[in-house]
């Protein structure tokens, strides 16, 4: 299963594992919330973080935090406790369909803009002369774009650069990526390093479990590691293109996957602002009356430095204004710059291109 790497705000991936037990037909609030916290403690990828998740949860039923609640309130309430605890860029609930969203409390802010739908690719094509680009808004568990994806490399690869612009990418899998990376190394290449909760591989619940890119190795103690690879593809066109990835705080989970590979390796240079630092992989689990939660149980890493972008992003090579990064990037190229800046305001994503907090944290 490749649809792993789903930031907070994404679609949740299916259930691969079976719930905490959960009384019959029981999905008061209560119930709901407990159901959660063992999912947390039993599979969280930090098993003494899980522990505190569960506690906390466990202190709020006790101290009737989330009876009287239900829908948006509920799973904001759980959202709130878990990231009062320690803040994870894709831990969170999601309500039951149609519920209601509750407005945020007074001195909050202002409240969040509603995400806006985007298709996984766009303008995909030549943007320059010699020069290719292609917006990617999502890797989905979808052959379709992924033969779309291998058909731009196809026919793209007498580029002299490629830039994949990233800016409003929300997360998704592997499946994309592997079929981009094949053409741009002329060697085999280690990528990163993913590593999943013994436990939870032990049970057969590793979302990134019999994945052809990846290569089991030794670990950390309690984690199973397995190493993305890259294996060129025969044809040596675009070997010595540039490439370049445009990135900004709205590139979550599966962009930083990609954004951190071609950063670790130097085959590809960032261009704009820090990424969104939402680094944890994982999986759905159903929490009873229609709530689903997502359940992060793994840690993608540079094999190198072992450090992964939790919280703080992947930092770019190059740092400038996200709106700003195409011109950057064009300019370099040997575009003027007039043409440069009107070329990005025809590519300029139509989504918000800021970090997203955690639901719930402070």
């Amino acid at each position: 299963m490749a649809a792993l790497l789903l930031a907070g705000g994404a679609a949740l991936v299916p259930v691969i594992m079976a719930a905490p037990a959960q009384a019959a037909d029981d999905t008061s609030a209560d119930a709901i919330a407990e159901t959660y916290a063992a999912l947390l403690e039993r599979d969280y990828v930090y098993p003494d973080i899980g522990k505190r998740y569960a506690a906390a949860i466990r202190a709020a039923i006790a101290s009737g935090r989330y009876a009287p609640l239900s829908g948006d309130a509920l799973a904001k309430a759980l959202d709130a406790t878990v990231n009062g605890v320690s803040p994870d860029g894709h831990l969170r609930v999601r309500p039951p369909e149609g519920s209601t969203p509750v407005a945020p409390p007074a001195g909050s802010g202002p409240p969040r803009a509603a995400p806006v739908s985007l298709p996984p690719v766009e303008q995909p094509g030549w943007i320059a002369p010699g020069v290719a680009y292609i917006r990617f808004n999502l890797f989905p568990m979808d052959a379709a774009v992924t033969a779309q994806a291998a058909k731009f490399m196809a026919d793209h690869a007498d580029a002299k650069a490629i830039i994949f612009d990233i800016r409003t990418h929300r997360g998704g899998g592997l499946d994309q990526m592997d079929v981009i990376f094949p053409w741009l190394f002329d060697k085999p290449t280690r990528l990163v390093t993913m590593a999943t909760r013994t436990s939870v591989d032990a049970a057969g619940g590793s979302p990134i479990a019999g994945v052809p890119t990846l290569r089991q190795v030794g670990g950390d103690p309690g984690m199973v590691a397995r190493e993305h690879w890259a294996t060129p593809n025969g044809d040596k066109r675009l070997h010595d293109a540039k490439i370049f990835v445009l990135t900004s705080g709205a590139s979550g989970s599966a962009a930083e996957h990609f954004a951190l590979a071609m950063k670790h390796t130097g085959r590809g240079t960032l261009v704009g602002s820090a990424t969104g630092g939402a680094n944890h992989f994982g999986y759905g689990e159903e929490l009873g009356g229609g709530f689903q939660a997502f359940i992060p149980v793994g840690r993608t890493y540079d094999p190198v430095t072992g450090k992964d972008w939790e919280g703080e992003g992947v930092a770019p090579d190059v740092a400038v204004a996200p709106a700003d990064a195409l011109v950057r990037v064009l300019t370099d190229l040997g575009v003027a710059t007039g043409e440069a800046r009107r070329l990005s305001d025809l590519h300029l994503p139509k989504a918000p291109m800021e970090r997203r907090r955690p639901r719930g944290a402070r």
